[in-house]
């Protein structure tokens, strides 16, 4: 064997005796790892008291049911707590719930006297204390922390929450229009009134809305009536008034301003109803478009 070969030989052989020495600590370290036991996150028990009640038992009352959540083993939020009991402790639990992120509005309910949504809702980490969580007050139940929302969205549809006009043009179709085109500035007018997700959180905080909920639209469905009165594409602005000039619609409000302190979204209902009343009394007018929607179509 010549010379070359026979030193190959010997660097290979000490390349493998070195690989062999530095891999044998890393072995034993991954299986001593694994040989200790995993620490657990020491409990962290909340109470969580919820309303209860079954349709389908009309004999037996409302009534507040604990459950014990290890927080430590929960998200951080209350609609987490919620499916957690769902889920692992109580399958009857009722509530309505969807996107988890505070845009549909779903899981509105009442969390420590306050109106919100339980998916943007931090469990309170005090132990000691007893989180509670109602439906919406003054609402008829469905189950649960379910509210009837009929009424509700009854008032909603019947402001014609779409886009209107009532020009000779659009009327007899005699052009196709495919879009209305608006300024920048007109735009803005519609900031802080088009987000709201009609959770229901300000009209159900209304006292007003309480006593008269059945002929006073409520703080929502009257920000979103001035929504459209106030978009500079929509024409019906008369006709959208109209409908709100008797003596509930709109003036049962007393400016309690509990809409805006508890909106999830923090838009002011208070101040679109004031604005509705400053039209309806000729205080202000609606001012004209900066663009003429259809004009620029030709």
């Amino acid at each position: 064997m010549s010379k070359e070969m026979q030193l190959l030989k010997l660097l290979r052989g000490s390349f493998l005796q070195v690989r062999f020495i530095h891999a044998a600590p890393a072995s034993n370290a991954a299986a001593a790892a694994a040989a200790e036991p995993q620490q657990q996150k020491p409990p962290k028990i909340k109470t969580v008291s919820i309303y209860r009640w079954n349709p389908d038992k009309p004999q037996q009352k409302p009534y507040m049911q604990d459950y014990k959540v290890d927080l430590s083993q929960c998200g951080p939020m209350v609609l987490d707590a919620l499916i957690k009991i769902k889920n692992e402790m109580d399958p009857t639990l009722t509530f309505r719930r969807s996107c988890r992120e505070g845009i549909c509005g779903s899981c509105a309910m009442n969390i420590g006297g306050v109106n919100t949504l339980a998916c943007i809702s931090k469990i309170d980490t005090n132990l000691g204390k007893k989180a509670k969580i109602y439906p919406l007050p003054h609402m008829y139940v469905v189950k649960d922390l379910v509210p009837d929302m009929t009424n509700f969205y009854n008032q909603y549809k019947s402001i014609e929450p779409w886009l209107q006009r009532d020009d000779a043009v659009a009327a007899k179709g005699t052009k196709e229009v495919t879009q209305y085109l608006q300024s920048v500035d007109d735009r803005a007018k519609l900031d802080g009134l088009y987000e709201c997700i009609l959770c229901a959180c300000c009209s159900t905080s209304c006292p007003s809305y309480w006593w008269n909920g059945d002929k006073y639209l409520g703080p929502a469905v009257l920000m979103q009536a001035y929504r459209w009165i106030i978009d500079s594409r929509d024409n019906t602005t008369a006709k959208r008034l109209d409908k709100l000039r008797d003596p509930f619609s709109v003036y049962r409000c007393h400016t309690i301003m509990n809409c805006t302190r508890t909106c999830p979204k923090s838009l002011n209902p208070g101040r679109a109803i004031a604005e509705i009343k400053k039209l309806l009394g000729g205080v202000a007018s609606k001012p004209k478009p900066q663009l003429d929607p259809v004009a620029l179509q030709k």
